[in-house]
């Protein structure tokens, strides 16, 4: 059974350079995630909480996908396949959700550091590179090749926003409460 406390969790620099404090933020909210979701049996992993479907293992899956789709694919082009990717459903817009039902936690746990540890690897290559945080997609959105500054950006925001989701739902697997 996966542990991880609140206290594990690593706070973002008060003062430091922008990459930095980004990777911070990202960080502490892929730990809040981890905490969340540690401990738990993969019925609790799966259940609901009414009038949403959404699961704490679900969460993670999904987040998952979401590090793997945004850094790994769209903005690396790809670099590695995940585990999972042959089994995606790219006509099931809940797929990591629905999928992620009655898994074991060890396993959504290894599908989430996974995806992580790629999404690290393209971050340190792109900031190793003379454009940093400007460095742009390989893909594009819309016709727009997108900075990896926005793309951090953008996962701090969808981690935070599904961090509450999270808050919710343990509440309601166990009682168990928290920031």
């Amino acid at each position: 059974m996966t542990t991880f406390r609140a206290e594990d969790r690593t706070d973002p620099p008060f003062a430091s350079d922008e990459a930095a404090t980004l990777l911070g933020f990202l960080n502490y909210q892929r730990d809040t995630l981890r905490w969340k979701c540690a401990g738990l049996t993969p019925t609790q992993l799966s259940t609901s909480l009414a009038p949403t479907t959404m699961t704490l293992g679900g969460l993670l899956k999904h987040l998952a996908v979401i590090e793997a789709g945004w850094l790994n694919q769209f903005f690396a082009g790809g670099v590695a396949k995940p585990s999972w990717f042959d089994d995606l459903d790219r006509d099931d817009r809940n797929w990591s959700f629905t999928s992620a039902d009655g898994a074991a936690p060890d396993q959504l746990f290894a599908w989430f550091d996974e995806s992580i540890a790629v999404s690290d690897r393209v971050i340190a290559d792109a900031l190793a590179g003379p454009d940093g945080l400007a460095t742009l997609s390989a893909e594009e959105e819309d016709g727009n090749r997108i900075s990896l500054r926005w793309i951090v950006c953008h996962l701090i925001e969808e981690y935070a926003r599904h961090n509450g989701h999270a808050d919710l739902l343990r509440e309601s697997v166990d009682g168990a409460t928290g920031e």
